[in-house]
């Protein structure tokens, strides 16, 4: 179950590190965890203990690991660029971590990242280039995630069970970037202006 995922993610972690990092990361624990906002995550402490070692948490969220493996894998580099920025003391962020600068954009792309931008949150905007899929294959690290999160459930008050929230005549679309959301009575293709970005339809 999602134990197979998070293993295949521990191992693109050691071999990502081995490659693009030169093996100086450290160990870190890999959650998945429940984020309509964003991607992913790292935190900047370390926050997790295992008797006395402290480990940085790298989350992916649960819901997004349903894109193609290499924009999931896309996303794992990028949150370890953070990490080895906060290593060597590159300030890559402001912002609260929020907006991305140019010397992340620098990092990002040494390790075969496109890195686009948007207004409010600068040089975030992440894909893999075709160098990054060559290495995937080459590495061994193509295997697709396979589970992901579904949109939220609700609880059938009459028989205790989970059931699919009812459809509505509307969707809702929101940015996988910064959160915002804006709802439409029919199936439409709209950009996210302040992070030029596409927005995604929930489930």
């Amino acid at each position: 179950m999602l134990s197979t995922d998070t293993k295949r993610l521990e191992d693109a972690y050691g071999v990502f590190n081995r490659e693009y990092f030169n093996g100086e990361l450290p160990m870190v624990m890999i959650t998945i965890q429940s984020s309509l906002k964003a991607y992913g995550h790292c935190t900047t402490r370390k926050i997790w203990a295992s008797g006395s070692d402290r480990y940085y948490e790298l989350n992916l969220s649960a819901e997004y690991l349903s894109r193609p493996i290499e924009n999931v894998l896309a996303t794992l580099v990028h949150e370890m660029v953070h990490i080895y920025c906060m290593e060597a003391g590159i300030k890559d962020t402001s912002n609260n971590g929020r907006y991305h600068n140019k010397r992340f954009k620098t990092e990002a792309e040494m390790r075969d990242l496109k890195i686009a931008y948007a207004p409010t949150i600068g040089w975030s905007v992440t894909e893999p280039t075709e160098v990054f899929i060559r290495n995937l294959k080459a590495w061994r690290l193509y295997d697709a995630c396979e589970n992901y999160r579904l949109g939220a459930l609700q609880t059938d008050s009459s028989n205790g069970t989970d059931k699919p929230r009812k459809k509505t005549s509307t969707r809702k679309y929101y940015c996988p970037v910064c959160g915002n959301s804006v709802r439409a009575t029919k199936d439409v293709n709209i950009l996210c202006m302040d992070c030029n970005v596409q927005m995604i339809k929930a489930d």
